[in-house]
């Protein structure tokens, strides 16, 4: 058996080297992720206390459910593979890794490893789009209930999207602050004691399913906490040591209330457990009889999935060989300031924008329309490739991260204006801060298609990515103020009739089809 498993493990490494490698890399190099190396780990020593109570299937009947898997999880490595999303393959690893154990331990077998297996998914890393929004979330939501706290201290303080303004000092509710440092480790560890708790499924479900409320109270609160300190004892309280101190000091709190809860879910049940008896390992795992393993035999499902993953590893070849094809097109750097009758004048984004965004290229500029009083900000960022995270952000989640407040939202089909002889869909959207109200449109223009919903640009990326292999795309969005007592119907016209000149300048600088 032993050759048997070095090969198979092997096979198994080759193909999946290069998302398994990112994989690793994140681990290393985003703080989010930092507990991914322990997932597997974690995962093998549920199973593996368990042994004993696995027997190998000994007909090939047994394993076609496992072959199924096997197939569908190298399907998906494929299809991620020709697409080059990295997050696809490596769920399909994870569904791969289940495939081959339930070939050869059977259905039953993988009743017994299931959840460990699915304890794997904590180990992939989220997709960029979906971290992005996440955070932009969570730093508004953290930084309401923080100014809450703060404002209960009796601190006067204002809050504006995710700055809190304390008078004396301005404190920005960043990425880092958003949560997501003790969400995904929190949210592993729940399901780690969810699992190992001793008590119904709908007390396991919920001591699961409280890591995101936790996980905001208490980032809340340690912001909160850092606006009282820097109040009382100057702004070195928000900054270096004592900042990161403090996030240790709150995770090992949300660890503490996590057992708490569960102390309480016990007691609720009528169990007087000790604290260390809330998740012990079960005596049976470890202390079943050794199964007699002298009859293995191998049957046909063992060759098979060491045939599927060499077809696996060999595709993976065809995968690394293939090159993105990226379309010509003229820079913004040469966008005219003069469109129709609107002349302009060129801004330009903060390099902490520019880290976050990681563009590739962009226009930024304000055009004012001659003999007349009318103003409109435009903007486009470019990206010619969108596969290995960097991809285009929606207006949506950033807008409320700058103290805007949408009070209007609604999709806009424009049949008069035309982008390469394609009529334009918009998401329209009125915004307010204080006294100033705003009119927003934006869209996503990806390879010849004008999309207004954030999924269905994910959907194309992935399509285009396989049929024409491109992810190039881009984000086109156009600002008007409403001034006070403004139809807003007159900012919709002017807006319109910038597109109408916009439209003929922007085809050289966006590939179509």
């Amino acid at each position: 058996m032993v050759p048997y498993w070095l090969v198979l493990s092997v096979l198994l490494i080759y193909t999946f080297r290069r998302s398994l490698n990112e994989m690793a890399t994140t681990w290393i190099n985003v703080e989010e992720y930092g507990h991914g190396f322990f997932i597997p780990l974690i995962s093998a020593y549920f199973i593996w206390i368990r042994r004993h109570e696995l027997k190998f299937v000994q007909q090939f009947k047994g394993s076609i459910p496992g072959l199924i898997i096997v197939i569908a999880g190298l399907v998906l490595f494929i299809l991620g593979g020709l697409a080059t999303l990295k997050t696809i393959e490596q769920y399909a690893f994870i569904i791969t890794l289940t495939g081959i154990f339930a070939s050869i331990f059977g259905v039953h077998g993988l009743r017994i490893a299931w959840i460990p297996l699915l304890f794997l998914i904590f180990m992939v890393p989220f997709p960029a789009f979906i971290l992005n929004n996440l955070s932009s979330k969570l730093q508004l939501i953290s930084s309401w209930i923080g100014v809450e706290f703060i404002r209960a201290c009796d601190i006067m303080v204002y809050l504006e999207g995710n700055v809190i303004d304390l008078g004396i000092y301005k404190l920005q509710v960043v990425d880092a602050c958003s949560g997501l440092r003790y969400l995904f480790p929190l949210a592993s560890l729940s399901f780690l004691c969810a699992y190992l708790f001793k008590g119904p499924v709908w007390q396991k479900l919920l001591i699961f399913g409280s890591a995101v409320p936790l996980t905001i109270f208490m980032n809340s609160f340690r912001i909160g906490v850092i606006g009282v300190m820097v109040q009382y004892w100057g702004t070195e309280m928000a900054e270096g040591f004592m900042h990161d101190f403090e996030g240790w000091i709150i995770f090992m709190a949300c660890m503490g209330v996590l057992f708490a809860e569960m102390w309480l879910l016990a007691r609720i049940s009528g169990k007087k457990l000790a604290l260390n008896d809330l998740v012990k390992i079960p005596d049976e795992w470890t202390n079943r009889v050794k199964q007699d393993a002298s009859g293995i035999v191998f049957n046909k499902s063992m060759f098979i999935v060491l045939l599927l993953v060499s077809t696996g590893a060999l595709a993976s070849h065809y995968f690394q060989g293939r090159e993105e094809i990226i379309p010509e097109r003229k820079p913004f750097l040469n966008f005219p300031l003069k469109v129709g009758n609107w002349q302009g004048r060129n801004d330009y984004l903060s390099q902490n924008y520019l880290n976050q965004l990681k563009l590739t290229d962009y226009v930024l500029i304000n055009y004012a329309q001659t003999g007349t009083n009318n103003r409109v900000n435009f903007y486009s960022a470019y990206y010619n490739s969108q596969r290995t995270g960097e991809a285009v952000h929606s207006p949506r989640s950033c807008i409320p991260g700058d103290g805007w407040q949408i009070t209007s939202f609604s999709q806009l089909a424009l049949p008069q204006i035309k982008l390469e002889g394609i009529p334009v869909n918009i998401d329209r959207a009125v915004i307010e801060k204080g006294e100033s109200k705003q009119l927003v449109y934006y869209w996503f223009q990806q390879r010849g298609r004008s999309i207004t919903n954030e999924f269905l640009v994910k959907w194309y990326l992935f399509y285009d990515a396989i049929a024409m292999n491109r992810t190039d795309g881009s984000l086109i969005r156009l600002v008007t103020s409403v001034e006070e007592g403004e139809n807003i119907e007159l900012a919709d016209q002017r807006l319109q009739s910038f597109m109408k000149d916009l439209m003929p300048e922007l085809t050289a600088y966006l590939p179509g089809k």
